[in-house]
């Protein structure tokens, strides 16, 4: 079982996104926070993980364990906006930016996440919760989504990355909520 790791009260949530064509960047995946707006309890903050290339669920999990790796390091209360490339045979490397609460200065860190402790955090994930992400990579690399529709899944993880309740929308009920909003759902006679 997975060490459990409180990341915020609430989960965390992550959007995974497919860029479907990797010639623009040399890079595995990018892992992005984005925080919640000021007195916002309807939005919290969100990481977004963008995969390039055909999705796996090692490649997945590699990049889920860097979004795992930032809420645990030192800066993960401060609302700071965290954007980091995953290379397989480098780790996570990027930054981390926030305003100081009593200077209201820019700071800014660079952050690392050695590849040890990537796959380490990647083994536990799919040993943890490996049906749902190879279901995220099956939903992401399905024939069948609309055209012009950006692939991505929105997956909510926690409350405690022990990985007890990891929850997603079905993604049947996903590509049928965006056929109907594209208008392309038809009904046959006796529905």
């Amino acid at each position: 079982m997975i060490e459990q790791y409180h990341l915020q009260e609430e989960g965390m949530d992550v959007l995974v996104m497919l860029e479907e064509n990797p010639d623009h960047s040399p890079v595995l995946a990018h892992v992005n926070s984005v925080p919640s707006p000021l007195n916002s309890a309807e939005r919290p903050s969100r990481d977004i993980v963008t995969l390039y290339g055909a999705p796996s669920a090692e490649s997945l999990a590699l990049a889920l364990a860097a979004a795992v790796e930032c809420h645990r390091s030192t800066d993960a209360n401060m609302e700071s906006i965290r954007h980091l490339g995953v290379w397989p045979e480098r780790g996570a490397i990027g930054d981390a930016a926030w305003r100081d609460v009593t200077t209201g200065q820019l700071m800014t860190r660079d952050l690392e996440i050695p590849l040890e402790i990537l796959n380490s955090t990647a083994g536990r994930l799919l040993a943890e919760c490996g049906q749902l992400i190879r279901r995220l990579v099956a939903g992401l690399s399905m024939p069948d989504w609309p055209e012009g529709a950006r692939r991505a899944i929105t997956v909510s993880i926690g409350p405690i990355v022990g990985l007890t309740a990891p929850v997603f929308a079905p993604l049947e009920t996903m590509l049928d909520r965006m056929r109907e909003a594209e208008g392309l759902t038809f009904e046959a006679e006796g529905d």
